[in-house]
C-alpha cells in the first residue's frame, strides 16, 4: 500500500488551503470510483481531502424555477427527491439506471461528474494507456474496445465516459459550479467534459485545486426520460444511452434536447439532431431522419460497430414514447 496523507475539512475554506499544498492532491466524498482506482494502482494522491462534511448536500429550488444539487448530494437521494422525480424524470431514471444501490447510497453529484472511465487498459497498470501515462500508446484501438467510442475518439484514446447521471445533465442545460483559487465559476455542463484530443489524460476542464460546489438545472422545459442498453440488467455501464427532453405543440417540435451516453469520450450532446427537429413533425420518420444526422459523425472500430444501430433504435424510441406521452 502506497501511504497518503488524509484531512478532513470541515469548512469550504479549509479544504482548498488543504488541496493548495500538494498539486496532485485529490477531493474525496463517497470514494466509489476513486479508492478503486488507488487499490489498482491506477490513482496514488498523496493527499486526499474529505468534503464529506462540507454544507453542499442540499436539493433546493432556484428563484427561477430551477433546482440546484449540492456536490455532496447522494445518487440514492438525488433520484428519490420529489422535484427531480415530477420535473426532470429523465435525471431520476438515469441515477436509477447507474451502479448498485449500494453505490448509489455512497456515490455524490460531483464525484459521479469526476468518474474515469472503465476502460480495461486504462484500469490495468500492466498495459500501456495513454489516458494513465501520455504518450505510451492505445493498446484498446487494435484490442478490446466492443465497450468502447464510435464518436469523437481520437488516435491517443477510445475511451468512454461511463457517467448515467451526467448524459442526463447534458440534455437538460445543466451547469457545473466550481470554486478554486482563483475564485468561482460556473461551466455548461457540455463544456465540462472534454473529448481526448491529443491529451486524453484530462478528462475535464477543472483546474488544479477546483472543488465542484453545485450544479444547477434551468426550469424544465418538456417532458423528457432516459433509456439505457447495457449487457445485463442491473449493474453494469452502459454499451449505448439516451436521454431525451421534448416539447411538442400542435403535432410540431417546439424544442428538443437530446444527449447520448455509452458512445464517446464525454456525454454526447447531439446538435445536428436537435436542428433537423426543430420546428419539424413529431413523428417517427422526422426521428429517424434527426437520429442519422448525428449519428453520420460516427466512426467505429473493428468490433463496435453494433453501437450505432443500437443508439439509433434507443433514441427514436425515446422520443417516440414521449411523444406519445405528452
Amino acid at each position: 500500500m502506497k501511504p497518503f496523507e488524509h484531512v478532513r475539512a470541515e469548512r469550504v475554506e479549509q479544504a482548498l488551503a488543504a488541496s493548495a499544498r500538494h498539486p496532485r492532491a485529490q477531493y474525496l466524498a463517497g470514494g466509489t470510483n476513486l479508492v478503486d482506482l488507488m487499490k489498482l494502482g491506477v490513482a496514488d494522491p498523496p493527499l486526499l481531502v474529505d468534503i464529506g462534511r462540507l454544507p453542499f448536500d442540499s436539493v433546493e429550488e432556484t428563484p427561477d424555477g430551477g433546482l440546484g444539487i449540492g456536490a455532496t448530494v447522494r445518487n440514492s437521494d438525488l433520484a428519490a427527491h420529489p422535484l427531480v422525480r415530477t420535473r426532470y424524470p429523465v435525471l431520476s431514471q438515469a441515477l436509477l439506471s447507474g451502479a448498485s444501490p449500494q453505490l448509489r447510497n455512497a456515490a455524490t453529484t460531483g464525484g459521479n461528474l469526476l468518474q474515469r472511465t472503465r476502460c480495461p487498459y486504462f484500469q490495468d497498470v500492466s498495459h500501456a494507456c495513454n489516458k494513465r501515462e501520455p504518450g505510451t500508446g492505445c493498446p484498446a484501438r487494435d484490442g478490446v474496445h466492443r465497450d468502447l467510442a464510435v464518436l469523437g475518439h481520437s488516435p491517443h484514446c477510445v475511451a468512454t465516459h461511463p457517467s448515467d447521471m451526467a448524459v442526463a445533465l447534458a440534455a437538460l442545460d445543466a451547469r457545473v459550479h466550481l470554486l478554486g483559487p482563483d475564485g468561482a465559476r460556473v461551466v455548461p455542463l457540455t463544456d465540462f467534459h472534454r473529448l481526448p484530443g491529443d491529451r486524453p489524460d484530462r478528462d475535464t476542464v477543472i483546474r488544479p485545486g477546483e472543488l465542484i460546489t453545485e450544479v444547477v438545472l434551468p426550469p424544465p422545459a418538456g417532458n423528457s426520460a432516459y433509456r439505457k442498453a447495457r449487457d445485463r440488467a442491473s449493474y453494469a455501464f452502459a454499451l449505448a444511452s439516451v436521454a431525451a427532453v421534448l416539447d411538442v405543440a400542435d403535432g410540431r417540435v417546439r424544442r428538443a434536447a437530446l444527449a447520448f451516453g455509452g458512445l464517446a469520450h464525454r456525454p454526447w450532446r447531439a446538435r445536428a439532431a436537435e436542428e433537423v427537429l426543430h420546428g419539424a413533425p413529431a413523428d417517427e420518420e422526422t426521428f429517424r431522419r434527426a437520429v442519422d444526422a448525428e449519428l453520420e459523425a460516427a466512426r467505429p472500430l473493428r468490433d463496435n460497430g453494433f453501437k450505432v444501430p443500437l443508439a439509433r433504435g434507443l433514441a427514436v424510441r425515446v422520443l417516440t414514447d414521449l411523444v406519445a406521452a405528452s
